[in-house]
């Protein structure tokens, strides 16, 4: 039996979305792309030149949050 979707943690929420899909279409679909967002999946950050090719997985952990700068 073959299913066209898997699991993931998104901000500590769970979430169904599409096998196949990279951190950007995720992105995408949630409309969370934008300027100052940061992405970790696993602990790890992603950088945003990467979005595009990195394959998310079943399980993954994913930490969207607003980057901020100030001091």
């Amino acid at each position: 039996m073959t299913t066209n979707s898997m699991h993931i943690r998104l901000n500590d929420q769970p979430l169904e979305v599409a096998n196949n899909i990279t951190a950007e279409q995720l992105l995408n679909q949630l409309n969370q792309h934008q300027p100052g967002t940061a992405l970790a999946v696993n602990q790890v950050i992603i950088p945003r030149l990467d979005w595009e090719k990195h394959q998310l997985h079943a399980g993954d952990n994913i930490l969207l949050f607003q980057a901020i700068a100030g001091g």
